[in-house]
């Protein structure tokens, strides 16, 4: 057998040898985040292709180790499904989260940067409320003025477009030095410096930046 159980915990231990940890990694950081702001972040399209190339992979590979019918492969086998799982389930539980913000805010959305969403999450995107849009008319908007039937309409300092809340109130926590932020308090505005290894509770609109740079992460 030209893997033994002494190689497949150090694939799983050793993140300088295997890359691949470091994308598990930064695919854990990124649920995290995803979950916890209440915004939709930017798509990290290079490292979910890497991280769906490697779960293909890992299905040929345990099909093929299956195959065998090797006792002795069974302990390889378990590791190599429990491993399997572990990574589909963050990856199922990352996109269900990014989809559950556009399906509440689908207008905001598509108004975001191009890069916060992958190709097939802004055809969804375009698709549900091109959907969203014909129901309302047939049920009900067909029914009022021309003027009052769109619904991205922004006239008379009402938007019409759900947004998330930029004021909520997030946990997070810093990763390397990356500056000052407005803090409101009672007394008025003062600033915090932070610094690596800091937790802070802040408004998500004083730490989008820095989440979306890297050097802060939510908890």
């Amino acid at each position: 057998m030209d893997t033994d159980i002494s190689d497949i915990l150090a694939s799983v231990s050793s993140p300088s040898v295997h890359p691949q940890i470091l994308d598990l990694q930064a695919l854990t950081r990124a649920w995290v985040n995803e979950r916890s702001a209440p915004e939709l972040l930017p798509y990290p399209s290079d490292l979910i292709a890497r991280v769906s190339q490697r779960l293909s992979a890992q299905i040929l590979k345990i099909e093929s180790l299956t195959s065998t019918n090797n006792p002795g492969l069974k302990s390889t086998l378990v590791i190599y499904q429990t491993e399997l799982e572990r990574v589909k389930f963050l990856l199922r539980s990352y996109l269900r989260a990014r989809i559950a913000k556009i399906d509440a805010c689908p207008h905001h959305s598509l108004a975001l940067p191009s890069s916060h969403l992958s190709p097939l999450e802004k055809q969804y995107t375009t698709h549900h409320q091109s959907l969203l849009s014909t129901h309302y008319h047939t049920s009900f908007l067909s029914a009022f003025p021309a003027s009052l039937q769109r619904l991205d309409d922004t006239t008379g300092g009402v938007s019409m477009v759900d947004r998330p809340d930029e004021d909520t109130a997030v946990f997070c926590r810093v990763l390397r030095d990356c500056g000052a932020v407005d803090v409101q308090g009672p007394e008025g505005t003062a600033q915090v410096e932070l610094r690596r290894g800091d937790v802070w509770v802040l408004r998500w609109r004083d730490v989008r930046g820095r989440v979306e740079e890297g050097c802060v992460e939510m908890i």
